[in-house]
C-alpha cells in the first residue's frame, strides 16, 4: 500500500508498542502478529475497507462494528480484538495501517529478524523470495524477511532496502545512469 512509508507515525509507534506488551503478557504475540498480517492483507486487498478506515463520514461506532466484524471473521485472538475495538472507540482507526507495520517492525527487531522491502518490475515468485532471502541472510548474518511490491515502471531487475542500505539494480536506474554518462561524453 502506498500509505506504508519507511516512516511511521509516533501514534502509531506508541499503539503497537503498548499492543506488543499487551500481547506479550498474554502469551499471544504470534497470534497477534498473525491477527494483524491478516488485516493488513484485507487492507491491501479492499479500496472500501480502507475508505471505511480512513473516513471521517464513517461514525466511530459504525468503524467499530465493521473491524469487529473482521476480527470475527479471521477468528482473532482476544488481544486483538480488543486492542481494535479499543482503537476504533477513540477514533484512531486511519492509523491502524501505520500500527500494523510498527508492531511488525517491532516484532522483528525483538526477534533479531531484519525485513528487506524489495521492489520488483514482476511479482516473485515463492522461490525467488525464499532464494533473496537466504542471500539476504549470508551478508547480513540474521533472519530476513521480504515484503516485497511490484513496479512495473522499473522495466526489470530490482530495489532492496534493507535497513539504511539501498541496492537499487533496476533497468530503469541502469538506463538513467547510462543516459548520464553518455551526455557527459558529448
Amino acid at each position: 500500500m502506498a500509505s506504508e512509508s519507511t516512516r511511521v507515525s509516533g501514534l502509531a509507534v506508541r499503539y503497537a508498542t503498548a499492543l506488543y506488551d499487551l500481547a506479550d503478557e498474554s502469551r499471544a504475540v504470534d497470534a497477534v502478529a498473525a491477527d494483524l498480517k491478516a488485516l493488513r492483507d484485507m487492507l491491501a486487498d479492499s479500496d472500501d475497507l480502507r475508505r471505511v478506515i480512513a473516513s471521517p463520514l464513517v461514525s466511530r461506532a459504525d468503524q467499530e462494528k465493521a473491524i469487529l466484524a473482521l476480527a470475527e471473521r479471521i477468528e482473532a485472538a482476544p488481544v486483538t480484538r480488543n486492542f481494535l475495538g479499543l482503537v476504533a472507540r477513540k477514533g484512531r482507526l486511519f492509523a491502524l495501517p501505520g500500527m500494523i507495520l510498527a508492531f511488525q517492525r517491532h516484532l522483528a527487531r525483538r526477534r533479531g529478524e531484519m525485513t528487506a522491502e524489495v521492489v520488483t518490475a514482476r511479482p516473485l515468485s515463492s522461490q525467488q523470495s525464499a532464494n533473496l532471502a537466504a542471500r539476504l541472510k549470508q551478508v547480513v548474518g540474521n533472519e530476513v524477511t521480504i515484503e516485497s511490491r511490484v513496479d512495473p515502471d522499473l522495466l526489470g531487475g530490482m530495489v532492496v532496502r534493507l535497513g539504511s542500505r539501498m541496492v537499487d539494480s533496476s533497468l530503469r536506474s541502469r538506463l538513467q545512469r547510462l543516459s548520464l554518462s553518455m551526455k557527459g561524453v558529448g
